[in-house]
């Protein structure tokens, strides 16, 4: 009898362990901000790892649309390869933790979108369509910007 109390109360003490990780890797940790947004608050590695993510994203969207011009097929897919899901182990897990459900669908769905391109680049060779790949993909950067801004655990005051 002892025993099964034991393994009821272990059941119901890590069915709320795993409660709690499952909120914590929906919600994320953000806050509401001055603004308006979501502020999540990250380490000052991890902003930074996410910042130059962003900018990899409109570096690559500049390249893209350059090659595109050109009808540089090969530099469009390979800028958009590695723009794509590829570049998703480089992110830490501490920093994926901290990141609400919403913020991480936005971020696989461009990566996806950005592989789209790459491979409708070797295959189409249609500029026209990778110009509106890349429009379609830009609307998720516009749509994380406008909900969520990214400030310092030690420091609320700096954020994008």
């Amino acid at each position: 009898m002892k025993y099964c109390k034991l393994s009821w109360v272990l059941v119901a003490v890590l069915s709320l362990a795993v409660a709690v990780f499952a909120y914590k890797f929906t919600v994320g940790e953000v806050q509401p901000s001055s603004d308006g947004r979501q502020e999540l608050k990250l380490t000052k590695d991890e902003r930074n790892t996410l910042l130059l993510e962003m900018r990899g994203w409109l570096q690559s969207s500049q390249t893209i649309l350059a090659a595109a011009s050109k009808q540089d097929f090969a530099l469009v897919a390979s800028t958009a390869k590695a723009a794509g899901m590829a570049a998703e182990a480089d992110v830490p897990g501490s920093l994926f933790r901290k990141i609400p459900l919403e913020m991480k669908q936005l971020g696989f769905d461009t990566r996806q979108k950005f592989d789209a391109i790459a491979a409708d680049a070797e295959t189409r060779k249609d500029s026209l369509h990778t110009v509106a790949q890349l429009s379609t993909a830009m609307n998720n950067c516009i749509a994380c910007h406008a909900i969520y801004r990214f400030g310092e655990a030690a420091d609320a005051t700096s954020s994008i």
